[in-house]
């Protein structure tokens, strides 16, 4: 696909036809001080060096220079086409358990919070791999299909809390079932299933459903959160702790032989999780170990600038322009006074085209910070800077504001990650990009519980790009939260869309 960056400049053709009318009448006014003179035959043949041909060849050959100047600085460019690329990962399936007893203290801040900086960590580390997200307790459902938009995987998993799943349990079976039916059909990739739970099976079948899993060369790891001994299970938005039909207190307890147990039958390993970051540490070592695979990736081509080839021709055109000579008098004076002011011109427009290409660096220095990470997590808050800069150059680039409100995301500034996009989306004109912002903005919301809101948004990016899959089951899920979201939630937002 061709494109112009800065279309605007191509109205300075028009200075073309300003500089043809005046060379008209340079020329014609030439001719007419020439019959001043006498015979036009005799004059022609007093004037032994002049050439009728080459003050035109001279002035064509600025003409086209400066052509070629304008096109460079509109920065033409090609690219934005979708290409399937190699690269090696892995894919991981994250299945969350977010039963009641996940709210027990025993690992600070509770056990729930203490997975989710786990799994965030986890995918901070994340490059080339593809991850998912189920939570389950008496059942379970998929919460982010698997995906290599580790933005979209961060901001879902904020939400989840045991409020999710009104029927309580821990049905470890069906989350590795449901695990094992999401991965991709790209075949010689490796695969895992993290189970992250408490260890309270009350339905059973988990070691079953991990043998099976690794029959299908699916390697299942556990990860116990708690202590043996036990905890109690506060009671949201109370001081008190849950009861058994005899007034007793619940304790929840880490079932460790369990978890071992599944862990072993799915050709994985167990992962003990307690206040300590060694589990960290273990996990990552873990995910290293599995072997990388090549996987297929649908990925968007940037944009390549070829103003160099416009530039280098007409830097040669207006050397060949200099070379050429042309006899001295009064009128072609004048006339090269004339090329001066249009040299200082396109002297002018080169400062402005080199200003202008200053955004894009800004763009590539800030990507490869969010590229490249220092001790497992990328480098957001220098990327920001950068991105910032390319914005000071040009405010009305998309890709920068769209690209600083990724890195906004990944510092957790939701509410200014939401103000870039929207920036975004009003400067950016690629129907591919706007489907990606509109997407990105609808995750934010989604994470929000700003449900009605999230779902225009992956209209809007529906719209922009109809086969974004990713964006159609957001678009279900949302649909799904906000049918099943409290009627006193739904009061509260619209007070807060009032205010």
């Amino acid at each position: 696909m061709f494109r112009f960056e800065n279309p605007q400049y191509l109205y300075m053709i028009l200075l073309l036809g300003v500089f043809a009318v005046l060379h008209v009448l340079f020329w014609m006014r030439q001719k007419r001080r020439l019959k001043e003179y006498g015979d036009k035959t005799l004059v022609k043949s007093l004037m032994i060096d002049y050439s009728a041909l080459r003050p035109q060849l001279k002035f064509v050959l600025l003409e086209v220079s400066l052509l070629f100047f304008i096109i460079a600085l509109a920065r033409p460019q090609f690219g934005t086409k979708v290409e399937t690329r190699e690269r090696s990962g892995i894919e991981a399936i994250i299945a969350l358990d977010v039963s009641n007893s996940m709210l027990a203290e025993d690992v600070r801040p509770n056990r729930l919070e203490k997975s989710k900086m786990l799994i965030s960590s986890m995918v901070d580390e994340m490059n080339d791999d593809k991850v998912g997200l189920i939570v389950y307790a008496g059942q379970a459902f998929t919460q982010l299909p698997i995906t290599s938009d580790y933005v979209s995987a961060k901001m879902f998993l904020s939400t989840i809390s045991p409020k999710m799943i009104e029927l309580q349990g821990t049905d470890i079976a069906a989350a590795i079932t449901m695990g094992m039916r999401s991965f991709t059909q790209q075949e010689d990739v490796s695969r895992a299933i993290f189970v992250i739970t408490d260890g309270e099976d009350n339905e059973g079948g988990a070691v079953e459903a991990a043998k099976q899993a690794a029959k299908q060369g699916i390697h299942v790891y556990v990860l116990g959160v708690g202590s043996v001994n036990g905890a109690p299970i506060p009671i949201p938005g109370t001081s008190q702790y849950m009861i058994d039909n005899e007034g007793n207190t619940v304790m929840s307890r880490l079932n460790e032989q369990m978890c071992q147990e599944i862990a072993d039958a799915g050709n994985g390993a167990y992962i003990y999780v307690d206040n300590s970051s060694s589990a960290q540490g273990k996990l990552s070592k873990y995910v290293d170990r599995l072997a990388k695979s090549k996987m297929e990736s649908q990925m968007y081509s940037e944009f390549d600038e070829q103003y160099q080839g416009f530039m280098l021709v007409a830097m040669l055109l207006l050397i060949l322009e200099v070379v050429i000579l042309e006899r001295e008098n009064h009128v072609i004076q004048r006339w090269n006074v004339f090329k001066r002011g249009t040299m200082a011109l396109l002297a002018v427009m080169m400062v402005v085209g080199a200003s202008a290409q200053n955004d894009r660096a800004f763009i590539r220095r800030g990507n490869r910070l969010m590229r490249d990470t220092v001790e497992g997590k990328v480098q957001a808050e220098k990327a920001q800077i950068q991105y910032h800069k390319a914005i000071e150059q040009n405010p009305s680039n998309g890709i920068a504001r769209y690209n600083l409100g990724n890195s906004l995301i990944m510092q957790s500034k939701a509410e200014d990650a939401m103000k870039e996009y929207e920036m975004a989306s009003k400067v950016e004109k690629d129907k591919k990009r706007l489907s990606s912002i509109w997407h990105n903005m609808g995750v934010v919301l989604q994470a929000a519980k700003q449900y009605d809101k999230a779902i225009e948004c992956y209209k809007q990016s529906l719209r922009n790009d109809p086969s974004n899959d990713e964006t159609r089951y957001n678009y279900v899920l949302c649909q799904r939260q906000l049918k099943n979201q409290p009627q006193d939630q739904n009061q509260q937002n619209q007070n807060q869309d009032q205010q």
